[in-house]
């Protein structure tokens, strides 16, 4: 997780209201209580830290692509040095699955100079070995942009709080730069990757993934990348890897066969 402490450059309106209305973290100790949320997981990276992952289709996980650096070295993690622990709760999980391949945006550069543009391309897609097919798991769809004010929910793993996923249903999207969403949402060091939901109809969508906190005017917030547009080419970049054979294409929004990553605009 990196933490950006400088003055961020946007329109806050309300933001002393949004931030006094957001819920607080509410950690999922219990299956009722992580119901639903399975198909986020701890990623296990070289046995000395870790980050949040989200099942976007049955092998594929959505991350954080800084999540995939080590940050002493700056050297790209060999994948067998990677793990998805689904539905990670309190020493076990739903599901355990090595990484095939890791792929990141094209235009991420690790190390980049601290500022929007270290976030807008921070996300990567984790490709697994085998396929989860577990009924209790079942993989996130994504939807469209945020609009300022847009209430969404974040389910994070984090320092102090690793052994277990913790859910905040209520937080905003204050504002939007070029291409980073700036939300209020309560993230820390291994919250790195987190899907950040919409809830539009009553289900669950990503709609960002949480790449760093800041600080604006003495209050805590979270950097997450706009999805739409840089998760196609990311996709893209899945399909055009030579390591292995081509991998699924985004389906249409009509198709609702739930075993390939699926981006649903509002």
């Amino acid at each position: 997780m990196v933490h950006l402490v400088k003055t961020l450059v946007f329109s806050l309106l309300m933001a002393g209201s949004a931030l006094a209305g957001d819920s607080e973290l509410r950690r999922m100790d219990t299956g009722d209580q992580a119901q639903g949320w399975e198909a986020v997981g701890r990623l296990e990276l070289n046995g000395s830290r870790f980050c949040t992952g989200a099942l976007i289709a049955h092998d594929l996980v959505l991350t954080a692509a800084h999540c995939l650096y080590d940050k002493t070295t700056g050297q790209r993690l060999n994948v067998e040095e990677i793990e998805f622990r689904a539905g990670w709760r309190n020493g076990r999980a739903e599901a355990y699955r090595g990484v095939r391949r890791a792929v990141q945006h094209p235009d991420y550069q690790f190390g980049a100079e601290t500022g929007p543009l270290r976030v807008v391309n921070d996300m990567a897609i984790l490709q697994l070995h085998h396929p989860i097919r577990n009924t209790t798991v079942t993989p996130f769809e994504m939807s469209g942009q945020l609009r300022d004010g847009s209430r969404v929910g974040v389910v994070s793993y984090g320092k102090d709080r690793a052994d277990a996923p913790s859910f905040q249903q209520m937080c905003s999207v204050l504002g939007r730069q070029s291409g980073v969403y700036i939300l209020t949402c309560d993230v820390d060091y291994g919250s790195s990757g987190s899907p950040v939901f919409s809830f539009e109809n009553g289900e669950a969508r990503i709609v960002s993934v949480v790449s760093a906190k800041a600080t604006y005017e003495q209050e805590n917030v979270a950097l997450g990348a706009v999805l739409e547009g840089p998760f196609e080419q990311l996709m893209a970049e899945l399909d055009a890897d030579p390591q292995l054979p081509a991998v699924r294409r985004l389906p249409s929004t009509s198709d609702q066969n739930r075993s390939g990553a699926k981006f649903v605009r509002p």
